[in-house]
């Protein structure tokens, strides 16, 4: 007889577990035991599960990786006791800490599915019980013994996505996310549909490894046309930058003024790691198909091909903490670590 998955939820706060404040009309965090009352129908799933929650759940607008390592260490210290992980956390901030998860485990092979809901659980319109409920199916699925999904993974509205590759879209549609450059590894409907071409296989040979080092000391960038020399100049000098998400023009362009590469060469040769990434929703950076795109090519500006800003910014901050050798460090950041990027 197979045996019964068990699953751990953990919660961080988020609107899934909100509840108004009379006085004021906010929402506010409440009770996590009283989460699980809402959903009687967990009850009946083919699964155990077990709950974790933080000793105070936050807004995820106050999200930072201070919290994602808390993430982290709760299923680092439960994974050998759980198959699956279903991680609730506000939609405002979701792609940026399950992106960063992505990269804080090495060598993944159980699920860990983020959620949460555009509407608190006690709402009579509320998304969260489907949402929650379909989540831990997910990381529940198993297929001859092993569970299906064994990568990060963010689910909203019925659609499974791999963490890194998502952006929060909307901020009032039930689907709120996207993944404008990979498909869902699962939809939900009558049936749950695996694209199983699509999904992440793990190395089960391979023993689990935690990244717990991030460096923080990093600035994303938007370029804006009329953006001026002072204002790149004293992002660039920040006192102590070790990094920058760069979020250029269309296939990754960027005005070609002397003062602006410049300050890009002088940036890099302080040992500054630029990440050249695309502001367009979907779509990739491809260095050299314009004569915008030359001169950052020439420089040495890194590739961020097709990641999501937040992804981008979660993989600079964990190589940067992997203190990799300069020489390497582009190579290795243009190479995909778990399926963030195009090959």
């Amino acid at each position: 007889m197979a045996k019964i998955p068990h699953i751990l939820l953990i919660y961080t706060g988020g609107t899934i577990g909100m509840i108004k404040d009379f006085e004021s009309g906010a929402l506010k965090a409440f009770n996590f035991d009283k989460l699980l009352k809402h959903i009687p129908e967990l009850k009946h799933l083919n699964c155990t599960i077990d709950s974790a929650s933080f000793d105070e759940p936050i807004d995820s607008s106050n999200m930072n990786p201070k919290y994602w390592i808390i993430i982290t260490e709760i299923i680092e210290n439960n994974y050998e006791k759980f198959d699956g992980f279903v991680v609730l956390h506000g939609s405002d901030t979701m792609s940026y800490t399950a992106s960063a998860i992505s990269f804080m485990f090495e060598n993944l092979s159980k699920p860990v599915i983020f959620t949460g809901s555009q509407l608190p659980i006690g709402d009579l319109r509320t998304d969260a019980k489907e949402n929650l409920i379909t989540s831990i199916e997910i990381a529940a699925s198993q297929k001859n013994g092993k569970s299906i999904i064994s990568e990060v993974c963010l689910y909203f509205e019925y659609k499974l996505y791999r963490a890194n590759r998502t952006t929060k879209i909307n901020s009032e549609h039930f689907e709120a996310f996207a993944s404008p450059n990979y498909p869902p590894l699962c939809e939900s409907g009558v049936h749950l549909k695996f694209n199983e071409s699509f999904i992440y296989l793990p190395r089960r040979s391979k023993k689990i490894k935690i990244r717990k080092k991030l460096e923080e000391n990093i600035v994303l960038l938007k370029l804006f046309p009329g953006i001026t020399e002072n204002v790149i100049k004293s992002i660039l000098e920040i006192d102590g930058l070790k990094g920058v998400v760069l979020e250029t023009y269309g296939s990754g362009n960027a005005p070609s003024d002397k003062w602006f590469v410049d300050l890009l060469k002088k940036a890099l040769k302080n040992g500054i790691k630029i990440i050249d990434v695309t502001q367009c929703v979907g779509g990739s950076v491809i260095l050299g198909q314009y004569e915008t795109s030359v001169q950052l090519q020439k420089i040495g500006l890194i590739n961020g091909k097709d990641l999501t800003s937040e992804a981008a910014l979660a993989k600079l901050m964990y190589l940067l903490g992997e203190n990799i050798p300069t020489s390497e460090f582009k190579s290795v950041f243009e190479t995909p670590l778990r399926g963030e990027m195009a090959v």
